[in-house]
């Protein structure tokens, strides 16, 4: 009876795991959904509505991913300190709301400015306590699967939210309604904040007393160390997308087409997520981070050669293969990596090095494609994802988790 009870009581927490992992995925899953139905359309409406030139875009967009970037760490440390990841993270998604709203009362760029400020804010605050709460509802042994999961999710409302801005984009006229549009985006971010209605949290206390920041920082293992140098090494040959579709326009694509290569992307990667985090806690982190940054160098290079639709069509399919190796995968690396007291200072870490790095990347491969030619910085990012993947060869640890 006794051992018939423990085992009902271990399937009972398993079972509220991953209830509570799904969950914090359909958070995603609609607030992806309102983004993606939103985002493909922002330069189009400040160029029609507002005059907008690309100088201008790319400034709105570079402050507002910049400020995410920073807030991540920002946001991490915060979690750790004071213990509340779930009522950081609805704040977080709270402002993908009002960014919808924002965009509807906005009278000038400087609006959509601000209310790109306001998403990228949000971004930056929800990313890392979140991904706390998926890692402490993840099973010991199943940190791969957790975040393959949550990344599934995430990916397949990001593709819903993408094909249906093809099609509106397909079917609009000259005086398509943006704001008509902005408005039916609230629907789905509401939902994605009713889904917090089923997440539990882990209680805990916060310390009264804590160390600072940089004595903590001792505690991390050499590993993670390794792991950030890595990121940015390979960061910085991963430039915007914007010169992925630039390739595209250039292998026959036209600008509405190209947004249905996104959505290959994002489906291919939400079909393998699950089956990538499942592979990586049998094998180990490592045996999948490597192939992964060698998938996103052969990548690369697929986009720096390829000249026909159909060859550019595939090498967004392996696009998302890459993504699917690697999101999920890293993260739940870093959760296992880091101190228990840094967790969430960790995750916020990874991204915000990554962030910083993205910064001079683009602007790299801009200067690259002007001088050398446009296949120039697709051949920089390929070689810079071959060296971060033989620092891992030579120097990471494959560390195995079993259940």
């Amino acid at each position: 009876m006794f051992l018939n009870g423990e085992a009902n009581k271990k399937n009972n927490l398993k079972n509220a795991g991953m209830a509570n992992i799904f969950f914090l995925g359909m958070v995603s899953f609609f607030t992806d959904l309102s983004s993606e139905m939103v985002y493909p359309l922002i330069p189009l409406y400040l160029t029609a509505a507002f005059g907008a030139t690309p100088a201008l875009i790319g400034v709105i967009e570079g402050v507002a991913e910049s400020l995410a970037s920073l807030l991540k760490v920002f946001s991490g440390y915060v979690t750790d300190r004071f213990k509340k990841k779930k009522a950081t993270a609805f704040a977080g998604y709270f402002a993908s709301l009002f960014y919808k709203a924002a965009l509807i009362v906005a009278g000038s760029w400087a609006g959509i400015l601000a209310a790109r400020v306001i998403d990228r804010a949000g971004k930056g605050i929800r990313t890392a306590p979140r991904d706390v709460l998926v890692s402490e509802s993840a099973d010991k042994g199943a940190m791969g699967k957790a975040f393959g999961l949550h990344k599934a999710l995430d990916m397949s409302g990001a593709a819903l939210g993408i094909l249906i801005t093809y099609f509106v984009l397909h079917g609009m006229g000259d005086g398509f309604d943006y704001k008509r549009l902005f408005l039916i985006a609230l629907v789905p971010a509401l939902l994605g904040l009713a889904m917090f209605l089923f997440i539990k949290e882990k209680k805990e206390r916060p310390p009264k007393e804590r160390e600072p920041f940089w004595k903590n920082i001792r505690k991390v293992d050499g590993q993670l160390k390794l792991y950030l140098l890595v990121v940015f090494v390979f960061t910085l040959g991963n430039s915007s997308n914007v010169f992925i579709l630039l390739k595209a326009k250039e292998a026959g694509f036209d600008a509405v087409s190209v947004i249905l290569l996104y959505f290959v992307f994002n489906i291919t990667a939400s079909v393998l997520s699950v089956p990538c985090g499942k592979l990586s806690d049998r094998v180990g982190r490592k045996n999948l981070l490597v192939p992964g940054y060698v998938t996103f160098s052969l990548c690369y290079l697929g986009f720096a050669f390829a000249n026909g639709r159909w060859q550019m069509a595939a090498v967004f399919i392996v696009y998302g293969v890459y993504t699917a190796m690697i999101s999920g995968v890293e993260r739940a690396f870093v959760a296992e990596a880091a101190p228990p007291e840094l967790k969430g200072t960790m995750l916020g870490l990874q991204s915000t090095v990554a962030g910083i790095a993205l910064l001079p990347a683009s602007v790299i491969a801009g200067l690259m494609w002007t001088v050398f030619g446009a296949e120039a910085p697709f051949v920089f990012g390929a070689a810079l994802s071959l060296a971060a993947a033989g620092i891992l060869i030579l120097f990471m640890k494959n560390k195995k988790i079993h259940a």
